[in-house]
């Protein structure tokens, strides 16, 4: 039987291109996301869902599992972006960062664990970032909720591997999607004390992004996740990003902020 996948957030971008990619590599896609996609023309089952409603996420999935009788692989790509300075963020803003990049995913994934543990083991597949382990200014909260999401795969990973249940944060590097055209920018751009600096990194950011990875890319490397044995708690998307998180580790952290801030700072 076709393996049966949940995938979050996939009216778009790495979510979208995950799912069809999937299903054409024969697995059974279930894609889920707030905005209604039954007009378009799609080769994955979409159900409408807003995952931050818990109640909601479990009985979608209980749907799925009444039909299918199993569920194998949950990823959980849906996510939002913040850019601008922290002092000019709404508390508004931070809470829903918060509430879609990690509260629903940690719901999401306890939520899958009954269902998963009913048909022998399966695998959660969460979208994490390479600015969970490079902080980059003036996007802070999104470099927090990545990395409190690859925290949690690794320590909920621990809970559940008796189950026969892996976590594997999958981290890609800019990537040319709508997310950039999403992201939440901050009205303050310029004051008289960040002067310019707002402005050039976001700028710099968006750059990055529109000249990134396909997102295919990513899609590749969950395909891989899914299909290996032991898939590793964390694995990096493309070999100059790989190069990057491994420099990190062996840079001190003054040198790597330096850098960094003289980058996007």
């Amino acid at each position: 039987m076709a393996k049966v996948v949940v995938i979050t957030g996939a009216s778009s971008g790495i979510g979208k291109t995950t799912a069809e990619f999937l299903s054409r590599k024969g697995f059974k896609v279930y894609g889920l996301a707030r905005r209604n996609l039954q007009t378009e023309n799609l080769n994955f089952e979409f159900l409408q869902c807003d995952i931050t409603n818990f109640d909601d996420f479990k009985n979608v999935l209980e749907r799925i599992f009444n039909k299918e009788g199993k569920i194998d692989v949950l990823i959980n790509n849906a996510g939002m972006g913040i850019a601008g300075a922290i002092e000019h963020t709404s508390s508004e803003d931070i809470m829903n960062i918060f509430n879609i990049n990690v509260l629903a995913l940690i719901n999401a994934s306890k939520c899958v664990i009954p269902f998963m543990r009913s048909n022998g083991g399966g695998k959660i597949i969460n979208l994490g970032s390479v600015a969970s382990v490079i902080p980059i200014p003036f996007q802070t909260c999104y470099s927090v909720t990545k990395s409190a999401v690859d925290m949690f795969s690794m320590a909920f990973g621990m809970e559940v591997k008796d189950f026969n249940i892996s976590l594997t944060t999958v981290m890609p590097g800019d990537t040319k999607t709508g997310f950039t055209a999403s992201r939440v920018k901050n009205p303050t751009l310029e004051d008289e004390y960040y002067k310019n600096r707002i402005k050039n990194s976001i700028e710099k950011m968006e750059k990055d992004e529109r000249e990134g990875k396909n997102p295919l890319s990513v899609a590749k490397v969950i395909y891989k996740v899914i299909n290996k044995k032991n898939p590793p708690s964390r694995i990096t998307v493309g070999l100059s990003y790989k190069l990057i998180v491994l420099l990190q580790k062996i840079l001190p952290r003054r040198l790597m902020l330096w850098i960094v801030k003289k980058i996007y700072g």
